[in-house]
């Protein structure tokens, strides 16, 4: 491959990390042609780009990029995809799934999510259970308005209890 062609290959995968806060360096290589199109085609569903990388190109491109993905270098060894996503969880899940069908591959190797780096097949169960920002939105505006929604019923039901022992009273009398 010439010089040329190597430099925009870098930009290009430099361009597609800055459009995705989060992604996932995974191992795919032992997947064969059936299991790679149900790999791509659970990721299109779930919104998850999928780019298979040589790991010298990846390495130039995390170089190109703001702030510090040393930590990732260890893991760009053997043959490397990534996985890149706005919604910090949805590969991770994606992989368990996968795997729980299938059998070992695709294997984590590291993730970059919320400006934190997760490094090892070990962080997935991690990787999993991490909330959205959607999510935690919604968990902060649930938990704002759960007591309003108890005030509320609180006063509904107690005019619908004093309402009843009035009725009850002015039936006795009657």
């Amino acid at each position: 491959m010439r010089k040329e062609d190597k430099a925009v290959i870098i930009e290009q995968i430099a361009a597609t990390l800055r459009e995705f806060p989060n992604f996932y360096l995974v191992e795919t290589a032992g997947l064969n042609a059936e299991k790679t199109s149900a790999l791509r085609r659970a990721c299109a569903k779930a919104d998850v780009k999928l780019i298979v990388v040589k790991n010298t190109l990846l390495h130039k491109a995390l170089e190109q990029l703001d702030g510090d993905y040393s930590e990732l270098y260890p893991s760009l060894a053997g043959p490397t995809s990534i996985m890149c996503t706005t919604v910090a969880n949805a590969p991770a899940k994606l992989i368990k799934d996968f795997v729980k069908k299938d059998d070992k591959l695709p294997v984590l190797k590291a993730a970059y999510v919320e400006e934190t780096v997760y490094v090892g097949a070990d962080q997935l169960d991690t990787l999993a259970t991490i909330k959205s920002k959607n999510e935690l939105i919604a968990d902060v505006v649930a938990l704002l308005q759960s007591p309003a929604k108890n005030v509320v019923s609180a006063l509904t039901s107690g005019g619908t209890k004093l309402h009843g022992i009035l009725e009850t009273l002015s039936n006795k009398e009657a």
